[in-house]
C-alpha cells in the first residue's frame, strides 16, 4: 500500500520543502525539523509521563528471556542495563524454586520486579507508514499503539515525505519523542527536483542524493517509469551506497519484472505478496485477467488478483522449489504483511475486530469505509467467490513463505497498517498469529520478528544489528509481558484475550504488553493505551459521533 500522507499538510508548504535541488544537501537537519513540525505532521515532544529513563543502572529481576535467536525460553534472569545497553545476563533463579538474592548488582537507579513474567527482544515493523490528518491527530497516535504492543522499530516505506521522514527518524533517535527507532526508505525520486527518474542515469543520480540526506533505502513500485533497466540500476547503485531496497512489485509492471526477476537482480526485500506467484505461472507468461479489467478500479484490482491461484504450478512442484531456491540463493528477504490483505478472505471478521470500538479514530473508521477514490476501501460489492478466491489464493501465499523459512529463507513482519481495516500496532499481533497460521513455530515467529528484522535493516549497510536479540551489548530494546506468548500469541494483543476464570467461573479479560523498553526508556504499555483511548474518544465527540 502507499502512504496518503501527502493529504496531512498545506500543499504549498510542503511542496516547497520537497522542491529540493538534485545537487542539495540537508546539511541543516535541525531546519528541516523544525519546518516538518510547523505543518502540524509529526509527534508532540515526549512529556514527563512518556516514559522513564535511560538510567545509569536498571535490573528487570527474575524474567524468563526468550531471546530472540530461536533459542528456547529460559528462566529466571536478572537483566542489567546501563544508559541504553544490556550488560549482563545473570540466572537468578531455577523454575520452581524461590528466587536467589543479588545475582545482580543492587546498586542500580531503576529496578523491574519481573517474576512470572517473559521478556523478548522489541519488536520490528518492516512495512509502515505514518496515519495523515484524514485518519489520526498526529503521528503520536500510530507510535503510540506500535510502542504499546512492543514494536521498537519501523521502517517506513516511507513513512512520510522525505522531510517528515527524516525530521522523525533524528527525533526518535534522540528519544525526543516517544516512538519507536525509525528507519527512513522513500519511493525512486521523491523528495529532489532533478525531474522525473526515468532512466538508469537518473536512478543513480536520485539513489546517490537519497544516501546523503538521512535516507537508509528505496521502496520501488514497479512503476510505468519504473522499467527494469531503471529499476537495476537504481538496486546496483543503492548496494555499492548501503541502501536497503524493498519493492511492491505491482500488477502495472509485473509482467516485466517479476520476484525472480528482481531477486536476480539485487533486490533485498518483496514486501506483499507481489511478484511471487507471478513467478511461476503455468501456462502463460502474464496472469489473466477478463477484458473489463480496470487497475484503476480498486475492486477490480483486489479483487482479481487472488484469482491467480488456479494459474500457477503448485506447491512441491520442481518449478515451486525451483523459485524458492533461487531466491534464497540471492538473499532474498520475503516481508509477506499477511495481515493488510487478510479482510479479502472475511470482511466481517476484519470490520468487526474487538479494538475498533476504542482504539481506531473516527477519521481512520470513516476512511476504511467502501469508496473509489480511498486506496484500499475497495469493498465495493464483496461476494463469497471474492472470499473463496482469497482464501484460495492465502493458502498458497502462506505455503510458500513457510516452505521458505524452511529452506533457510528470510522472513520478517510487516504490517502496512491504516487501510483494509488494519489498525496500528493490533496488526503486528495478527500478522504474528497469520505466521502461525502459515506453518511457523513460535520460536520462528519470535526470531522473524526480531533477529531477522533487524539484520535485514543493518545488512546493507555492512554491520551488525545492535538490537535485536537479548545479548550483553545490545541495544536494551526489550519487551516483557506477563502471560507467556509462546502459549498464546494473543496476549500480545492491546485488548488481551478472554479466559473463563478458575476462581469466578466468568469469563476475564487478561494479556497485554507490560513494559516496551526502547533504548533503555521504560514505557508502560497499559498507560500507552489508556492515552490512545482517550485520543479515540477527544476524536469521537470533536467530529459528534
Amino acid at each position: 500500500m502507499k502512504s496518503l500522507f501527502a493529504k496531512v499538510a498545506s500543499v504549498a508548504l510542503v511542496g516547497s520543502l520537497l522542491a529540493v535541488p538534485a545537487s542539495a544537501h540537508w546539511d541543516d537537519q535541525k531546519k528541516h525539523e523544525e519546518l516538518a513540525k510547523a505543518v502540524n505532521i509529526g509527534a508532540p515532544a515526549r512529556g514527563a509521563g512518556d516514559g522513564v529513563g535511560p538510567f545509569r543502572k536498571m535490573v528487570i529481576r527474575n524474567v524468563t528471556v526468550i531471546d530472540g535467536t530461536g533459542a528456547p525460553p529460559r528462566g529466571r534472569y536478572d537483566i542489567v542495563i546501563e544508559n541504553n545497553r544490556i550488560t549482563s545476563i545473570n540466572q537468578s533463579g531455577w523454575p520452581g524454586l524461590p528466587s536467589k538474592a543479588n545475582r545482580a548488582p543492587s546498586d542500580a537507579d531503576y529496578e523491574l520486579d519481573a517474576t512470572g513474567m517473559y521478556v523478548l527482544p522489541g519488536f520490528t515493523d518492516m512495512h509502515v507508514h505514518l496515519p495523515g490528518s484524514d485518519k489520526a491527530p498526529n503521528a503520536s497516535y500510530a507510535y503510540k499503539l506500535w510502542l504499546a504492543h512492543g514494536v521498537t522499530t519501523v521502517r517506513g516505506v516511507p513513512l512520510a515525505d522525505p522531510v517528515t521522514a527524516s525530521a522523525e527518524k533524528n527525533r526518535s533517535a534522540r528519544n525526543e519523542i516517544a516512538a519507536p527507532r525509525i528507519f527512513n526508505y522513500q519511493t525512486l525520486g521523491a523528495g529532489w527536483a532533478g525531474g522525473e527518474v526515468n532512466t538508469p542515469l537518473k536512478a543513480r543520480e536520485w539513489v546517490r542524493w537519497a544516501a546523503k540526506n538521512n535516507i537508509d533505502g528505496i521502496k520501488f513500485f514497479n512503476r510505468p517509469n519504473e522499467t527494469p533497466d531503471v529499476f537495476t540500476a537504481a538496486i546496483d547503485e543503492a548496494r555499492k551506497l548501503g541502501l536497503g531496497t524493498t519493492a511492491h512489485l505491482a500488477q502495472t509492471g509485473v509482467a516485466n519484472f517479476n520476484g525472480r526477476q528482481a531477486g536476480e537482480n539485487g533486490l533485498h526485500t518483496i514486501t506483499h505478496y507481489y511478484g511471487h506467484l507471478e513467478s511461476l505461472l503455468k501456462d502463460r507468461a502474464i496472469q489473466h485477467f477478463p477484458s473489463g479489467y480496470d487497475y484503476n478500479n480498486e475492486q477490480h484490482r483486489f479483487g482479481e488478483v487472488a484469482e491467480i491461484w488456479n494459474q500457477v504450478h503448485q506447491p512441491g512442484s520442481k518449478e515451486w522449489q525451483d523459485y524458492l531456491e533461487a531466491q534464497k540463493a540471492n538473499k532474498v528477504t520475503f516481508d509477506p504483511t499477511f495481515n493488510i490483505y487478510a479482510a479479502s478472505r472475511d470482511l466481517m471478521r476484519a470490520r468487526n475486530a474487538d479494538w475498533h470500538s476504542e482504539y481506531t479514530t473516527p477519521q481512520m473508521w470513516k476512511y476504511f469505509q467502501s469508496t473509489r477514490d480511498n486506496h484500499g476501501s475497495y469493498f465495493f460489492d464483496w461476494t463469497s467467490d471474492n472470499e473463496f478466491a482469497w482464501k484460495k489464493f492465502y493458502g498458497l501465499f502462506l505455503r510458500l513463505v513457510n516452505d521458505y523459512k524452511n529452506i533457510g529463507g528470510r522472513v520478517t513482519v510487516g504490517t502496512d497498517s491504516g487501510f483494509i481495516f488494519k489498525t496500528y500496532g493490533f496488526a503486528y499481533v495478527e500478522e504474528l498469529e497469520l505466521l502461525r497460521e502459515a506453518g511457523f513455530s513460535p520460536l520462528e515467529i519470535f526470531r522473524a520478528a526480531t533477529t531477522h528484522g533487524a539484520q535485514t535493516l543493518y545488512e546493507p549497510k555492512g554491520q551488525d544489528a545492535p538490537m535485536g536479540a537479548i545479548r550483553n551489548g545490545m541495544l536494551a530494546d526489550l519487551v516483557i509481558v506477563p502471560e507467556n506468548p509462546m502459549q498464546n500469541l494473543k496476549t500480545l494483543y492491546g485488548t488481551g484475550f478472554q479466559r473463563l476464570s478458575d476462581e469466578t467461573g466468568k469469563l476475564e479479560r487478561v494479556g497485554g504488553v507490560k513494559y516496551t523498553i526502547k533504548d533503555g526508556i521504560v514505557y508502560d504499555a497499559q498507560k500507552m493505551l489508556a492515552e490512545v483511548r482517550s485520543m479515540v474518544s477527544s476524536e469521537k465527540a470533536r467530529v459528534g459521533q
